[in-house]
């Protein structure tokens, strides 16, 4: 592939936004999606109960969005990891492991689902539809960031850096700003502020869901 202004290829640590934002960086050896509300961390509270998740299985239960994004990434025959606030640091913990088992710089895709607006006619989201940005996977993806830094891996884009500013900068007012985002308040309207303020815990987790074979199982 030719090398792109935008391709964050001279950096370890690369931040883009949906599929199409991954399909402008070079290829990295890991691929962390984030979807804070809800995939991301759906799925992580489902594998850190010793359950496996299908992607498709999770894609028409959780986000249609999320799972797009994890399945285009497995197409680049990267690493496809789930990361959200509640696993940053266990994520940076993987992606260190990783680089120690392959013995070599280990480049690390950082990838925020963002929503996609609702289908008018049909009141659900589609694929194709428009990206909308998504306040929880600007600090699920600066968290990453963040956690990254913390173990030696800093090596960061612009785009990744300024993600990682955000969640320093807001680590405190991270509950507030998720059950005050459209998202959260979409969740709220829905009965499930429990879901929102268990995405808004930082370091809850210690599983890493990794995609192989077309399901999520623990790293």
């Amino acid at each position: 592939m030719p090398e792109s202004a935008f391709d964050q290829h001279r950096y370890q640590v690369r931040h883009e936004w949906g599929a199409d934002g991954l399909g402008r960086l070079a290829p990295a050896d890991v691929v962390v999606v984030v979807d804070v509300l809800r995939f991301s961390t759906t799925v992580t509270d489902a594998v850190a109960q010793g359950r496996s998740f299908a992607l498709d299985d999770a894609a028409h239960a959780v986000s249609l969005n999320g799972a797009a994004v994890a399945a285009a990434a497995a197409s680049t025959g990267a690493v496809v990891m789930l990361g959200c606030l509640r696993n940053a640091s266990a994520v940076a913990r993987a992606v260190l492991a990783e680089q120690q088992r392959r013995g070599a710089r280990t480049s690390v895709a950082i990838i925020a689902a963002g929503e996609l607006r609702r289908a008018q006619e049909a009141g659900r989201r589609e694929p194709g539809a428009p990206l909308r940005f998504a306040v929880e996977d600007q600090l699920g993806a600066g968290a990453l960031v963040d956690a990254l830094g913390a173990l030696g891996i800093g090596h960061t884009s612009p785009e990744a850096a300024a993600a990682g500013e955000v969640f320093r900068g807001l680590r405190g007012a991270v509950r507030h700003l998720l059950t005050a985002s459209g998202s959260g308040q979409e969740l709220l309207d829905l009965d499930r502020r429990d879901e929102v303020l268990d995405a808004a815990a930082v370091d809850a987790a210690s599983v890493v869901p990794v995609l192989r074979e077309g399901a999520f199982a623990a790293y």
